[in-house]
């Protein structure tokens, strides 16, 4: 079966009182996300990938130490993290959830601490990647990045949250200011219920 974009949880203009315009969603969820699908669906068409699901390909076809990735988990990659991307995020971001606030302070010593270590690997990435917030087998919390559209899969770890800092993600509302970015992101675009709802 064929891979389909999903449908945004929320109206394309939903995000734009916490700093995400119409215009950037528009661009990144109807072009640049239908692109990684678009694509993707191409590749694997009469491959072994065809009818596996977007994780067993991101994960079957990574191949670890690799300078650059294949067309097709790239594409499998970043279909798989738009489509957390979009459920991260939401209109009324809400309280953090007393059991994902208790566990980052576990980890980082504090929630500050750790939107400071999510914005530092997010603004340090260098190129295009993510920002991640993991959680690890052992159930331990950890900040992450990674290098174009790779993910948590691979390293089989859980992703609670993950931020895209592409240029695409962010130039139409902040220009270069990648740091403003990721600030704006913790502070007034997370659903933090979703991110809780990830925890083992």
């Amino acid at each position: 079966m064929a891979f389909t974009l999903p449908d945004l949880p929320y109206a394309h203009d939903a995000l734009a009182a916490g700093g995400m315009s119409k215009e950037t969603l528009e661009f990144h969820h109807d072009k640049h996300h239908k692109a990684y699908v678009d694509k993707l669906n191409e590749l694997v068409a009469g491959t072994e990938w065809e009818g596996k699901s977007v994780e067993d390909i991101v994960t079957g076809t990574y191949e670890k130490g690799a300078v650059a990735q294949s067309g097709i988990f790239n594409n499998a990659s970043q279909h798989w993290n738009h489509s957390q991307f979009w459920e991260m995020m939401g209109p009324n971001p809400g309280a953090m959830p007393e059991k994902l606030e208790k566990a980052i302070t576990d980890s980082f010593g504090s929630v500050d601490e750790f939107k400071k270590k999510f914005s530092e690997a997010g603004a340090g990435q260098f190129g295009s990647g993510w920002a991640w917030l993991v959680q690890n087998k052992d159930g331990s919390l950890e900040v992450t990045k990674t290098e174009n559209g790779v993910n948590p899969l691979v390293n089989g770890q859980t992703a609670l949250l993950g931020c895209d800092v592409w240029e695409h993600s962010y130039y139409i509302d902040f220009r270069n200011a990648r740091p403003k970015y990721l600030e704006n992101f913790l502070n007034k675009l997370v659903n933090w219920e979703n991110v809780a709802s990830r925890m083992a």
